[in-house]
């Protein structure tokens, strides 16, 4: 199976996962608040069928994708608020349904672009692997919103392992977005695997900053669903920590992020 076939399986069980979650919610159900500030669970699917939409364009339409862009970026910072906003007026029925048709074609699209296609998006161009991790990275993320609001506990799987993957590969991201210059050495990030029988490597053995602890945890972080001062995450080195302090694994603004735990606003 190519590593293509693989995220692409794993965004597909990843999504249904969270399609159990709500399925069988009712009206009430659905208007719930999450813990995204003005956030429903209509809210958060919404979000997700409306990036999944952006993302059958980005890899099937490029011009139509331009143009979302376009807009995007005449309104940046309220424009994720607003498409979400969008979705979540519909009837719960059609949002579902609407995410699903989404899912369903953006699985189609990837599965049929060319090996060594890149496509444009709200960050870096992507390739349809990139694009795939991208996409499951946003439903693991937002998932975990709608199951914390359902008081669902979920079991961390090793399809974390390309959340972790993406926000290791963000870092010089979330320097730039904030106007920071990216430290030019590598980072060696070693993080234990939700399994606990494997530790998932990245960069250089031999590097002086490190970061190391549970994979959930940085997975956790990079998504901004957990504040760093309740994580179990160890960095050696002034910039690993100051990393560790902005890391992000999503393209756009970074948000406020979450308080830690016990914290008020």
């Amino acid at each position: 199976m190519s590593d293509v076939s693989l995220v692409i399986d794993d965004l597909a069980r990843e999504s249904e996962e969270l399609d159990g979650l709500v399925a069988e919610l009712d009206a009430n159900g659905w208007a719930r608040a999450t813990p995204a500030p003005g956030w429903t669970i209509a809210h958060q699917i919404a979000h997700l069928a409306w990036t999944d939409r952006c993302a059958v364009s980005a890899v099937t339409d490029p011009e139509a994708f331009a143009a979302e862009l376009e807009k995007a970026l005449a309104s940046f910072g309220t424009w994720v608020d607003e498409a979400a906003q969008a979705g979540a007026v519909l009837p719960p029925d059609r949002l579902l349904a609407q995410w699903r048709e989404g899912r369903a074609a953006l699985d189609r699209a990837l599965r049929a672009a060319p090996s060594g296609s890149r496509f444009p998006w709200f960050g870096p161009p992507m390739a349809a692997a990139s694009m795939a991790t991208g996409r499951l990275m946003e439903t693991w993320a937002h998932g975990l919103d709608v199951a914390d609001t359902l008081g669902v506990v979920r079991t961390p799987t090793d399809r974390l392992r390309h959340v972790a993957r993406i926000g290791v590969r963000a870092r010089d991201f979330a320097f730039g977005i904030r106007g920071w210059e990216a430290p030019g050495e590598e980072f060696r990030v070693e993080l234990v695997a939700p399994s606990g029988h494997e530790i998932w490597t990245y960069g250089p053995p031999e590097a002086a900053q490190r970061v190391t602890g549970p994979a959930l945890d940085f997975c956790l972080l990079v998504t901004r669903r957990a504040h760093r001062a309740d994580l179990a995450l160890r960095a050696e080195g002034p910039d690993a920590d100051r990393w560790l302090d902005i890391a992000q694994a999503f393209a756009g603004p970074p948000g406020a992020g979450r308080d830690p735990r016990g914290a008020t606003r």
